[in-house]
């Protein structure tokens, strides 16, 4: 190859993100606040494959979804000619692993999961190719109570993350002889007025008619608003369980609407479908989507299991987190190890070594390409790794058995540089750190809440 051959570099793949360190401590925030609001109900993790057979979703989703039809990342396994999918939701690969496993054999269970899906669709802010979801799905429970259950759970993680801006809307779209008795009449309503339908209702008219009813089209909402409502179709034991959801919600004080056009986009659902809506993301306002369906074990050839579930996008949310001034700790350790000579290096790994078996993030500098670099450019290093101390060793510290310990942060005395023995080291950056009203410690990416 010749030497002047510029080498092109690769970019991402368009809509799918890299998650760059700064971001970390956000995402962390969210993952173990939502994973502890996720055990405190019960809750067990579940993982399953990103990839599953086209015909789970196919199957699972109804062919003639948006997902199935337009969205969904499919190709062919070159090695066996297997039909695969990149999975656009993860409902179905974890109803799947529950029949697969027989994981309701002994009972109910209460699920979540974390992890990439995959849509190929127009990328938009907080909408990407690849983007990651958490969700519950609770398996094998009938009543009205697990659904207000997993509403409330949401509530508790919009409370613990400091989300006020966030409000939830609620519909029941009754069980499926309900539905077919409104769909005959949404259809020959709509073809009444076939004239004001846009191609994409016009297309849905036979196919998916309830999905009309979700049109972000200006020119079609008095038109929508004026169709027959599902909720007038709902048979006595439809009706019942949503009142009963309401009531459980009502006695917690959690505020809701009900909006009769909520309908969700894929065929599984029945009876309670709701969404938890923000107006600081523009039109795209939904972060979490859910609700009950009954019959999908049946789809996938198991037994009638009664289920109830939601997903939440983590990246909206992580816009809202932003968006209300939460605060995160960027990736800060409490210790940087600043070293000069061969004796000073061994004993910096020791001391290193010895501060993370106490509980203490350690930064020990090593080289770069310029080499080890002199203790002013370490110590510059040690500023702005937002460690609280520097640690400083050097060939007067070695001689001497001693560390020099450096407060580096502002809020402490002008005089903060320490000679301490190495033996008591430890002992003396725990207290100074637990001390100071848990100082910066709390905020360490390790310990939080």
């Amino acid at each position: 190859m010749s030497e002047n051959k510029k080498i092109e570099k690769i970019a991402a793949i368009k809509g799918m993100n890299d998650m760059l360190p700064a971001d970390a401590p956000l995402w962390e925030l969210f993952e173990n606040t939502s994973q502890s609001v996720f055990k405190s109900y019960g809750f067990q993790q579940i993982r399953t494959p990103i990839v599953e057979q086209t015909s789970l979703f196919a199957r699972g989703l109804g062919s003639v979804t948006d997902v199935v039809e337009k969205e969904m990342y499919s190709f062919e396994d070159s090695m066996n000619g297997d039909k695969l999918t990149l999975r656009p939701e993860n409902t179905a690969g974890v109803v799947r692993a529950a029949i697969e496993h027989n994981l309701t054999y002994e009972g109910p269970k209460r699920l979540w999961y974390t992890g990439p899906m995959f849509r190929h669709e127009k990328p938009q802010r907080g909408r990407y190719r690849q983007f990651f979801q958490a969700g519950a799905e609770a398996l094998g429970f009938t009543g009205p109570d697990i659904d207000a259950e997993l509403i409330m759970m949401c509530q508790r993680l919009w409370d613990d993350l400091g989300l006020n801006q966030v409000r939830l809307e609620l519909n029941s779209i009754g069980d499926a002889e309900d539905r077919l008795k409104h769909r005959a009449d949404l259809i020959a309503y709509f073809e009444k007025h076939i004239d004001q339908l846009d191609a994409e209702a016009t297309r849905r008219l036979h196919s998916n008619p309830l999905r009309i009813l979700d049109t972000k089209n200006p020119a079609m909402q008095k038109l929508v608003n004026e169709a027959p409502k599902l909720i007038d179709y709902l048979g006595a034991e439809s009706l019942k369980h949503f009142e009963g959801v309401q009531a459980i919600l009502r006695h917690n004080a959690i505020p809701f609407t009900i909006n009769h056009r909520l309908v969700r986009g894929l065929d599984y659902y029945n009876r309670t479908v709701f969404e938890w809506v923000s107006e600081e993301l523009g039109a795209q306002g939904t972060i979490c989507a859910g609700g009950r369906y009954d019959t999908l074990m049946t789809v996938f050839g198991g037994k009638e299991t009664p289920s109830c579930g939601f997903a939440m996008g983590i990246e909206r949310i992580l816009e809202l987190m932003k968006a209300s001034g939460e605060s995160y700790a960027p990736g800060q350790c409490d210790v940087y190890l600043v070293h000069q000579g061969e004796a000073a290096q061994m004993q910096s790994f020791v001391l290193a070594e010895s501060m993370r078996s106490s509980g203490l993030d350690v930064v020990l500098h090593c080289a770069t390409a310029s080499g080890m670099g002199s203790f002013k450019s370490q110590m510059k290093r040690a500023d702005s790794s937002g460690a609280s101390f520097a640690v400083i060793i050097g060939e007067d510290e070695i001689a001497g058995g001693m560390a020099m310990v450096k407060a580096l942060r502002a809020d402490v005395a002008e005089n903060n540089q320490t000679a301490v023995p190495f033996d008591t080291v430890i002992d003396y950056l725990v207290d100074q750190i637990a001390g100071e009203d848990d100082h910066d410690h709390e905020n360490c990416t390790h310990t939080h809440h």
